[in-house]
C-alpha cells in the first residue's frame, strides 16, 4: 500500500475548527447574525432594540437591547458552544416556547468574526464586557441591557468573505430580516440605522399597525382579517386582496409561535385558499400567525430555525386552508372595493382610490353596505331571475330584448351594488347605488356566479364515478401503491378506482365523471400525491375546479349580449349573495365603484 493511501488516524477536531463548521449552517451572511441576535434580545424580554449596521452589516453590525442582560459569571459561558438558558432536557427541546435554544449562534459567530458582547445584569451595579476570544469578562460602561458588536464578518475565513455580495445586497436582506422580527414583535420598539441614517423606527404598536407600517398602505388598504381557532390551534393575521396580488413572494409571510418560518405545508394551505380567486402566476401577500401547543411542532429541524415539523401536518393544513378561505369568501356586497385603497374625500365621508387609475383623475368609491335581509334584494321579474342562472337556460335568457333604459328612483335602503341602469358596449353593466356609479363586467361577474353554484352542487353529494372501458395501467413506485391501498375509501368518495396490478405498478378503473376527459394517469398519480401529502380534502381540487372555471366561463354571459334591466338587477343581486364575486375565477376584479366626489371633481363641481 502506497504513502498516499496508508489510513490516517483519527483524530478530535480543535474546538475553534469545529465552531467554524458550525458557523457554516448558522451563519450564512450578515443577515443570518443580524435575526440570530434579535431572537435573543427577544429571549431577553428586551421591549426597545437597535440595530446599527455599517457596510450592510459586514464591516459592523451592533444590536442593543434592554432586556433582563447576563451576569458576569455566564457571560464566558454565552459564548461557549452548546450552552444555553433555554433548555435541560429533551422534554425542555419538545416543549420549547423561546426563539433559540441551540446554545449555538454567538459561539459561532465569534468564530468566524471579531465579537464584542457587553451587558448588564438587570438589578446590577454596572456591567461587563467580554470579547470572542478572551478569558475573562472586564467592567464597562452600559445602563442596562445587552449589546452585541460584531465586527468584519468572515474577516478570519476569507474563503467564506469571497461569497457574500454587494453592501447594497447584504444590507436589503439584513433589511427583510428585520422585518420579519418587527412583524413577529409589534409590541416591542425596533430601530434600523446604516451608515449612520435611521432607515426604520417603529414604534410598540397594534399587530395590524405594524403589518400596515411594514408592508404598505396599499397593502393594508385591501387586506383582509383572518381570526380562526379550533380548540388550542388559532390562526390570526392579514390577508391580502386577490386583486392587489403580486408578481413575487416578496410579501409572504407565516409565523409559528412567534417564529418566521418557510413551510410546504402551510405554503400549500395558503396557495389552495386563493387557487381560484388569483389572476395567472400573480402571489397574495399574507402575514399569518399559527398557534399552537409547543410540543404540536418540531422546530428543531435545521440550525437556521427556519424549518418545522407538524405532527399533524394534514390537520394544521386543513385548518390554515379553510380559516384563509373563510376571510376570502366574502360576497361584493360585504368585501372591499377590489384594488382600493382608502383616502378622504371633499365632504363625501370616507372614500377609496382603485388600484390603476389614472393620475389626473383619481377614482374614488364607498366600501358597500352590508347585504340586508328579506326580499328588498330581489329582481322585479322573478322568471327573469332564474332564467339568467339556470345553466341549462343561460343562453336562451340573454337573448331577451333589452328594456328601456329608464331607471327607477333609488329607494330608500340602499343595496350594496345598487340598481342598473344601463349596458355598455355590451360589456359592463352600469348601475346606481348610494356611493355613485358601480361599474360591473357581467361575463366575469356570472362566471364566478356559476362557478360556485357548480361546486356547491358538486359537494353535496357523493362524486359520480365513470367506469373506464379500459383501464389505464402505469408504473408507479411503492409508496403511490402503498397510498392506493390504504386510502382506498377516499379514492372511492372522489370518484376514483385505483387497484394495484403488482408491487410497482397501478390500474386506474375509474375516474370522477365530470372529469372523464382528463389524463387519467397523469390525474391518478397527481391524486394519490395530494392525498398522500395533504390528506382527502384536498385531492381533488386543482383538477375538478380547473373544469369547473371551464364549464362556469362556457355557460356564462357572453359579451354584446343584450340585458334587460331585470337581467341586470338580478345579476348584482346574486354577485351580493355569491362567496368570492369580488373576482372572476381567473382573479380579475369583477366591479368597481366610482365615488361622487370622483364625478364633482372631474365635472369641477363645487369650484
Amino acid at each position: 500500500m502506497t504513502a498516499a493511501h496508508q489510513p490516517k488516524a483519527i483524530r478530535l477536531l480543535p474546538d475553534t475548527l469545529v465552531s467554524q463548521i458550525a458557523a457554516g449552517e448558522v451563519v450564512e451572511r450578515p443577515a443570518s447574525v443580524l435575526k440570530e441576535l434579535l431572537e435573543n434580545a427577544l429571549d431577553a424580554g428586551a421591549a426597545a432594540i437597535d440595530v446599527r449596521l455599517e457596510g450592510g452589516g459586514v464591516k459592523k453590525l451592533t444590536i442593543a437591547d434592554d432586556g433582563g442582560g447576563i451576569a458576569r459569571d455566564d457571560l464566558v459561558l454565552a459564548l461557549a458552544r452548546h450552552a444555553t438558558s433555554k433548555i435541560a432536557s429533551l422534554a425542555d427541546l419538545e416543549n420549547v416556547a423561546s426563539l433559540g435554544f441551540r446554545g449555538e449562534a454567538l459561539a459561532s459567530i465569534a468564530s468566524v468574526a471579531d465579537l464584542l458582547l457587553t451587558s448588564r445584569l438587570r438589578g446590577a451595579d454596572h456591567a461587563f464586557a467580554l470579547a470572542g476570544g478572551a478569558r475573562e469578562p472586564v467592567p464597562a460602561a452600559l445602563g442596562a441591557g445587552t449589546v452585541v458588536e460584531v465586527a468584519e464578518l468572515f474577516g478570519q475565513v476569507p474563503a467564506r468573505r469571497k461569497f457574500l455580495r454587494s453592501e447594497a445586497t447584504e444590507f436589503a436582506h439584513c433589511a427583510e430580516a428585520f422585518r420579519r422580527i418587527a412583524l413577529s414583535r409589534p409590541d416591542v420598539t425596533l430601530t434600523l440605522s446604516h451608515n449612520g441614517r435611521v432607515v426604520q423606527h417603529l414604534r410598540a404598536e397594534a399587530p395590524a399597525a405594524r403589518i400596515v407600517h411594514v408592508l404598505g398602505e396599499e397593502f393594508g388598504a385591501g387586506a383582509r382579517t383572518v381570526d380562526a381557532q379550533a380548540g388550542p390551534i388559532a390562526l390570526a393575521g392579514m390577508i391580502g386582496d386577490p386583486a392587489a396580488a403580486r408578481a413575487s413572494r416578496d410579501a409572504q409571510y407565516f409565523f409559528v409561535n412567534g417564529r418566521f418560518v418557510r413551510d410546504k405545508v402551510l405554503q400549500h394551505a395558503v396557495r389552495a385558499a386563493y387557487a381560484d380567486v388569483l389572476h395567472g402566476d400573480r402571489h397574495a401577500a399574507f402575514v399569518l400567525f399559527l398557534n399552537l401547543p409547543p410540543a404540536g411542532v418540531d422546530v428543531n429541524v435545521h440550525p437556521a430555525k427556519t424549518e418545522v415539523r407538524f405532527r399533524e401536518s394534514q390537520g394544521i393544513h386543513q385548518f390554515v386552508m379553510r380559516a384563509v378561505g373563510a376571510a376570502l369568501a366574502a360576497s361584493a356586497a360585504e368585501a372591499p372595493v377590489p384594488g382600493a385603497t382608502a383616502v378622504a374625500g371633499p365632504g363625501r365621508g370616507a372614500v377609496a382610490v382603485a388600484a390603476g387609475a389614472p393620475t389626473d383623475v383619481a377614482r374614488t368609491a364607498t366600501a358597500p353596505l352590508p347585504l340586508r335581509g328579506g326580499g328588498a334584494g330581489r329582481p322585479q321579474s322573478q322568471s327573469a331571475y332564474y332564467a339568467l342562472f339556470a345553466s341549462a337556460g343561460a343562453e336562451r335568457a340573454m337573448e331577451a330584448p333589452a328594456g328601456a333604459y329608464a331607471p327607477a328612483p333609488l329607494p330608500a335602503g340602499d343595496l350594496p351594488l345598487g340598481h342598473a341602469l344601463a349596458q355598455l358596449h355590451g360589456i359592463y353593466i352600469l348601475a346606481q347605488n348610494q356611493a355613485g356609479l358601480v361599474v360591473v363586467d357581467m361575463h366575469a361577474a356570472h362566471e364566478r356566479i356559476l362557478y360556485e353554484a357548480f361546486k356547491e352542487e358538486l359537494g353535496a353529494r357523493r362524486i359520480a364515478a365513470q367506469p373506464l372501458l379500459i383501464p389505464v395501467a402505469f408504473n408507479a413506485d411503492r409508496l403511490d401503491v402503498a397510498t392506493a391501498t390504504e386510502q382506498a375509501e377516499a379514492l372511492e368518495r372522489l370518484g376514483f378506482e385505483i387497484s394495484p396490478l403488482s408491487e410497482t405498478s397501478l390500474a386506474v378503473r375509474s375516474v370522477p365523471a365530470l372529469l372523464q376527459d382528463a389524463d387519467a394517469k397523469a390525474l391518478a398519480r397527481d391524486v394519490l400525491r395530494e392525498l398522500r401529502e395533504f390528506g382527502s380534502g384536498e385531492a381533488l381540487t386543482r383538477h375538478r375546479d380547473e373544469l369547473l372555471s371551464t364549464m362556469a366561463c362556457h355557460a356564462a354571459v357572453r359579451a354584446n349580449r343584450r340585458l334587460s334591466l331585470a337581467e341586470m338587477d338580478a345579476l348584482l343581486r346574486r354577485m351580493e349573495e355569491t362567496e368570492k364575486s369580488g373576482q372572476c375565477n381567473h382573479g380579475r376584479p369583477t366591479w368597481y365603484q366610482f365615488g361622487l366626489a370622483d364625478l364633482d371633481r372631474l365635472f369641477l363641481r363645487g369650484r
